[in-house]
């Protein structure tokens, strides 16, 4: 083994891999192995990844080879690789593949050129149901209407399903996109999207025509999405949050193809037009009267002969929706989102009934070139107030969150934020009604909510856009889909618990490129010694994950409550991340 104390990781037998933060090659050497595992812990000097199944699938999805893999930890590993880690790499890569669908007339064939797969797919008791039929030893024929149930169960076994039995054509629709326009609309994909609908579409063949591509918010999801939709020229079916994303949706397709308005068709909570491009939100798919009834909105995916499904946030699609998705394997799927991390821990159904990862494209390096804003990370941890702390102690797990969450010291904070910012465009966001309408009362700025009608909450946002607004403050309605390109302020107050997929998408909101610096200011303000302080801790490891600098201030509150406005003058005690001790970060 060749021992080189100079090298940046330390490869463990238990699948770990440690990174030195202030190494000179930690920048060179993080993107990359964020391609085939998963940060977990983000301590001051080193850095906790993780390889999985599925990370090392999703990898060997996109494109990469054992070799690649091992040879580049063998690289840069101080101690070597273990050799059973290099064998355990080698044979979850390699599981991809193994097994493929492929199609014979009515039927599909589940085939492997090992026998022993199929021998031992044969012995499961969990997929007889799905009436397996041996053809030889190494097929195995089975029901087209089981494809995705199939391949559900047999990732959760260990394998990952190649699905090459190809797709359905849907109806024709032909879609041009404006690139060479004379009429002022012409646009041009940038690089990175070009190679990401690429990844998708992979020349029209079976390869292709499933999966997700993870860029940053603000990457141009949506002009991917519409550039597939170009490629395929087909029916198409969109889903996403909310109707104000149903709204930009339309928007952008109008303005960048030379498709009609009469062609796109919006079905939400007010319309329900189902044209041969039809933008659905999830909740109108999943709404039913009571949770005996039947999803009564779910039979829009056969309401037309849909030749592309687009699962606009994918790392949010409704469990119902997933249910839909696997019988309609036969039809073309896109996955768009900014990050593969679900709260519910159900990526293996995202990688089974939607697809693997074909794309991703890290943030810093879209930062790099310029095509997202610069962002300063801040983490403001401001004390309960003393009539706070004691109903905290005598809390209730869950009331204590809430206490910490809406506190009223951070308004204080909130404010001085606004002076430093002054003239800038400036979100704040929160999770908690009562605690934002708060804020809304004591700024005089407008509160914009899920109740609030969807005709005054788009003025609001155009009036922003306008600039006629300088401040805003959103619920979690704004944490999706909203385009705000001049925002280069947000004041995050509170939020759900730990979610790291709720970062990304707050975060998202102020990284549309700006015209003068292009730097934007992201500031979280938790209650201090709290467990809505343990929970930030989560929410940062997103943000260290793509590879963003994270500071940690400390607000000093004055004691008497009466005179905490004149406390708005005692700065704040700044300590960067990499000043924290071990066992504070540890603690997540």
């Amino acid at each position: 083994m060749q021992i080189d104390q100079k090298r940046p990781l330390v490869v463990q037998s238990d699948f770990t891999v440690l990174l030195e933060v202030r190494h000179p090659e930690f920048d060179q050497v993080r993107p990359l192995l964020a391609r085939f595992a998963d940060l977990v812990k983000t301590p001051e000097h080193i850095h906790t990844y993780r390889m999985s199944a599925l990370s090392l699938w999703n990898a060997a999805a996109a494109g990469m080879t054992t070799s690649e893999i091992t040879s580049f930890l063998e690289e840069h590993a101080k101690f070597g690789v273990p050799h059973n880690i290099k064998q355990d790499i080698r044979r979850f890569v390699e599981r991809y593949g193994l097994v493929r669908i492929e199609s014979l007339g009515e039927d599909l064939l589940l085939i492997s050129d090992d026998v022993e797969a199929i021998k031992e797919m044969c012995s499961f008791r969990t997929l007889r149901s799905y009436g397996l039929c041996q053809v030889d030893s190494q097929t195995l024929r089975f029901s087209s209407i089981y494809r995705g149930a199939l391949k559900q169960e047999l990732i959760k076994l260990g394998y990952p399903v190649q699905d090459l039995a190809g797709y359905t054509r849907g109806e024709e629709l032909p879609i041009r996109l404006r690139g060479d326009a004379s009429d002022g609309k012409a646009f041009q994909l940038r690089d990175y999207q070009t190679s990401a609908v690429e990844s998708f579409y992979r020349e029209g063949s079976i390869m292709g025509g499933s999966g997700v591509l993870v860029l940053p918010c603000g990457a141009g999801k949506t002009i991917i999405g519409i550039a597939a939709m170009g490629k395929l020229n087909c029916a198409t079916l969109i889903l996403t949050t909310n109707t104000t994303s149903v709204n930009q949706w339309k928007r952008e397709i109008l303005e960048k193809t030379d498709v009609t308005e009469d062609m796109v068709g919006e079905y939400s909570g007010m319309k329900k037009d189902v044209r041969p491009i039809t933008i659905a939100t999830y909740q109108i798919l999943t709404y039913r009267k009571s949770k005996d009834d039947l999803f009564i909105h779910m039979d829009l995916f056969n309401k037309r002969d849909w030749g592309l499904i687009v699962y606009d946030e994918v790392h949010l699609l409704p469990a119902p929706v997933f249910r839909v998705t696997a019988d309609i394997q036969a039809t073309r799927r896109l996955g768009l989102t900014a990050t593969l991390v679900r709260e519910d821990g159900r990526e293996e159904d995202v990688f089974s009934l939607v697809g693997p990862k074909r794309y991703e494209m890290p943030w810093k390096e879209l930062e790099g070139q310029g095509w997202i804003a610069s962002v300063s990370c801040t983490e403001i941890r401001v004390p309960l107030l003393q009539a706070e702390q004691d109903s905290y102690l005598s809390a209730e797990a869950r009331q204590k969150m809430r206490i910490a969450s809406t506190s009223k010291g951070k308004l204080n904070v909130i404010k001085q934020l606004l002076a430093k910012h002054k003239g800038e465009q400036t979100i704040i966001i929160g999770q908690y009604l009562d605690q934002l309408k708060q804020v809304a009362q004591a700024l005089g700025a407008p509160l914009i909510y899920g109740q609030m009608p969807h005709e005054e909450r788009e003025e609001l946002y155009n009036q922003f856009r306008r600039g006629e607004l300088q401040t805003i403050i959103v619920s979690k309605v704004a944490n999706f889909a909203v385009d705000l390109p001049d925002a280069s302020v947000a004041i995050q107050i509170s939020g759900s618990y730990g979610s790291r997929q709720e970062e990304a998408q707050r975060l998202g909101r102020i990284l549309r490129p700006k015209s003068d610096a292009n730097k934007a200011f992201f500031y979280t303000v938790v209650s201090s010694d709290t467990k809505e302080q343990e929970y930030a801790l989560n929410r940062q490891l997103f943000l260290i994950e793509q590879g963003y600098q994270y500071r940690i201030e400390e607000y000093s509150q004055a004691e008497d409550e009466g005179e905490i406005t004149a406390a708005l003058d005692n700065s704040y005690r700044s300590k960067p991340l990499n000043q924290q001790s071990e066992e504070e970060v540890l603690s997540t």
